[in-house]
């Protein structure tokens, strides 16, 4: 039982991995062209998340995943092997989608931070009377992991409030394979796992670094204004919209 288990494990873990992968293929969620990602580095190919979280049944089999790892005894459905969750928050935006559609699984509350630009280190904050009592059991979603800069800003508001970080969870990680973070406010460091480990090479902006940018590729930073929307996204002209993930 004790060699059996493990490779159950890792079997389970390849197949959710396999699962994710093709709703974000089916969805048209991954792109190739020459992208500014959220971190400031480039890429040649660009997760479109919102290609994903606009399809409710995606979003909730995904969702389920986790749902199924942290599922309490008073939950319904069977009991997951991951500690109990009593709240589930994520960072805007996809967090705020991932958050809630868990949180209904679980049957937890469910919250968002925002980002807060007051000079120095970004920081997220929960406004909007959203509240996190002490010693409350907290599950951190979030959508896609480049260098966890989302998940890191929120995770000193979590500790100022006295919530215990049980789990960060992601959808996919490319950032080559984190297994935690730290919090830049109390050292910390908290479990990280994603449902597919994508890897794609980024590299820093310039010509001297980005093989992209040294053949002239025009970069494309794809966001909230819309302009990734078409099929083609590499092929559409450079914005000034917010930076992709």
């Amino acid at each position: 039982m004790t060699t059996l288990k493990p490779t159950l494990e890792a079997t389970a873990r390849a197949g959710i991995a396999a699962r994710t992968e093709a709703l974000f293929r089916a969805s048209g969620a991954l792109r190739d062209g020459h992208f500014l990602l959220k971190s400031g580095r480039h890429s040649g190919a660009y997760l479109e998340k919102f290609a994903v979280l606009s399809n409710p049944a995606a979003t909730s089999e995904l969702c389920g995943f986790w749902a199924g790892r942290f599922r309490a005894n008073g939950g319904s459905g069977a009991p997951g092997d991951g500690p109990e969750v009593d709240l589930v928050a994520g960072p805007t935006t996809g967090g705020v989608i991932l958050a809630f559609e868990t949180g209904r699984q679980l049957g937890t509350r469910a919250i968002f931070a925002e980002e807060v630009h007051t000079g120095g280190h970004p920081r997220r904050e929960f406004r909007r009377g959203f509240r996190i009592e002490r010693g409350e059991r907290v599950l951190l979603v979030d959508d896609i992991l480049t260098t966890g800069g989302s998940l890191l800003a929120m995770i000193p508001a979590v500790e100022a409030a006295g919530g215990e970080i049980i789990e960060c969870v992601v959808l996919v990680d490319r950032s080559g394979g984190m297994s935690a973070l730290t919090s830049p406010q109390s050292g910390r460091r908290y479990p990280l796992s994603a449902l597919w480990i994508l890897d794609l090479p980024t590299y820093e902006p310039g010509p001297e670094t980005c093989p992209l940018c040294s053949d002239g590729v025009e970069v494309y930073a794809p966001g909230s204004t819309g302009a990734a929307a078409g099929s083609n996204a590499g092929a559409a002209p450079s914005s000034t919209g917010a930076a992709a993930r």
